[in-house]
């Protein structure tokens, strides 16, 4: 099917940047550069500047920036790790793959981490916690941070889909030990193909996931300190991150404009919620526009029906995948949001025709529903 308003267009996307994205691989290849050369090492100082930290490790995958985030702060069997149940299994599956157990908890209305939750599941098990920066914003990390230094526990933010955003000043993935990065290729900064980083102001941290990243070696002097992994960020994908790291801020700007044309043209509408939240002390990116209504799956066929490409950030609560074996837990809001939630079309090359198109077919559809 041919998108009349795509949810993201990465076509449109590299013709914008293939200048500047040729060059990068051009370079590499060219100079024979693949693993491990400069373009990673510039990469990962320009990315830490970004966030705010001394530290950036390039990773092949954000699972892989969780999983050894989680390793290197001693996480493993017979630990407790709490996390937000309303989030991508690589969040949880990284607890599990380490052998601790993930405590999984509800969330507040504006998708994140409920600290009130995160404080009633700690027990004499729990070594730490994973906050979800979910959609652009970041949890409220100083009642977080509060709660974990009282407890003596960890804390690993997953910054995945919130790059830029900030709360009370302190950017996302610069708060606790480690930020976990993904540059899957329709994040806010994204490669072309898997990609993922942590950011960190701890040494010790740094190093032990600079050799766990490539199988436990240190490349200086051939010692192996770990049984590590494969899961080294390529040196094409930094270099074409790079590149692209140099318009981050404009995109963050151009997304917040249009996540304000979106508020513009539907706010108000009985039965639908718009993600504006609290502004005060919170900078949201919007790496996704996510819009609630008890509609959702009747709205969403509407727009597919318009060529409107949308996407739902999941449509049922983790634990209800028996394969995951996360058990039978029953948690309110998490549940309401997985029956409500719809991501509209948002990105760089998100048009102010496409959101008057997107707007315009909404807006047919509850009008619809008040005429029923």
């Amino acid at each position: 099917m041919e998108w009349k308003v795509p949810f993201v267009d990465a076509k449109q996307h590299y013709r914008r940047l293939k200048a500047e994205i040729d060059a990068a691989i051009s370079d590499c290849l060219t100079g024979g550069d693949l693993i491990c050369r400069h373009h990673l090492e510039d990469f990962e100082a320009h990315f830490a500047a970004f966030v705010g930290v001394k530290y950036a490790i390039g990773l092949n995958s954000g699972y892989h920036a969780l999983e050894f985030s989680l390793r290197a702060a001693g996480i493993g069997p017979g630990d407790q790790v709490v996390v937000p149940a309303h989030t991508f299994v690589a969040t949880v599956s990284a607890i599990v793959n380490c052998g601790s157990q993930p405590v999984l908890v509800d969330v507040c209305e504006d998708f994140n981490l409920d600290p009130a939750a995160f404080e009633a599941a700690i027990t004499p098990r729990t070594k730490a916690v994973i906050p979800v920066h979910l959609n652009g914003r970041v949890c409220e990390m100083d009642r977080i941070m509060k709660i974990s230094d009282r407890h003596g526990l960890v804390v690993i933010e997953d910054a995945c889909q919130s790059l830029g955003a900030s709360h009370k000043g302190k950017k996302a993935g610069s708060i606790g030990l480690t930020g976990c990065w993904s540059f899957y290729p329709f994040k806010l900064l994204g490669g072309f193909g898997d990609g993922g980083a942590i950011t960190t102001n701890d040494p010790r941290v740094a190093r032990m996931v600079t050799l766990l990243r490539y199988n436990g070696e240190d490349r200086k002097t051939g010692e192996y300190h770990y049984h590590g992994q494969t899961a080294l960020l390529d040196n094409v994908q930094a270099a074409v991150l790079d590149a692209k790291l140099h318009h981050v801020a404009d995109w963050i700007n151009y997304r917040r404009k249009i996540a304000e044309l979106y508020r513009a043209g539907l706010d108000r509408i009985p039965g639908l919620t718009l993600p504006h939240f609290s502004q005060s002390e919170h900078f949201d990116v919007f790496q996704n526009y996510v819009v609630r209504t008890k509609h959702r799956d009747r709205l969403r066929e509407h727009l597919t029906r318009k060529a409107i490409e949308t996407l739902v950030s999941w449509p049922k609560p983790m634990w209800h995948h028996k394969g995951l074996a996360l058990g039978d837990l029953h948690l309110s809001v998490t549940e309401r949001i997985c029956r409500e939630v719809l991501s509209l079309p948002m990105s760089a090359e998100t048009t102010t025709e496409h959101v008057n198109i997107t707007v315009r077919a909404v807006r047919d559809f509850f009008a619809t529903r008040s005429a029923d």
